[in-house]
């Protein structure tokens, strides 16, 4: 692979990592996060916005990543940090609305 690409999409990664982890400090306050004990996944953390509970994310045993679970989705996407799992959880809610400037 050429190292001109290889270099981009690593910048383009960094990049995003760095617009997630921001966008996951701004919006956090607003959301509670608490966690139970489960059979299967060892300790669930729950993301809730007041009483409605916007999805479930675990530390996957087989490689460490983050396995967020959207409510009312079939999807399950895998994320690098427990920050980023919470912040697909919220974008996918529809209640994170990010605006261009």
């Amino acid at each position: 692979m050429n190292p001109i690409i290889v270099d981009a999409q690593v910048a383009r990664e960094l990049e995003l990592e760095q617009y997630v982890e921001e966008q996951a400090e701004d919006v956090a306050p607003e959301f509670e996060i608490d966690s139970v004990d489960d059979a299967n996944f060892g300790t669930l953390y729950r993301v809730w916005s007041g009483m409605r509970l916007l999805g479930t994310f675990y530390r996957a045993d087989s490689d460490g990543l983050w396995v967020a679970q959207p409510c009312n989705l079939e999807l399950r996407p895998r994320c690098e940090t427990k920050e980023q799992a919470q912040l697909v959880i919220i974008a996918l809610s529809g209640l994170l609305v990010v605006s261009a400037a």
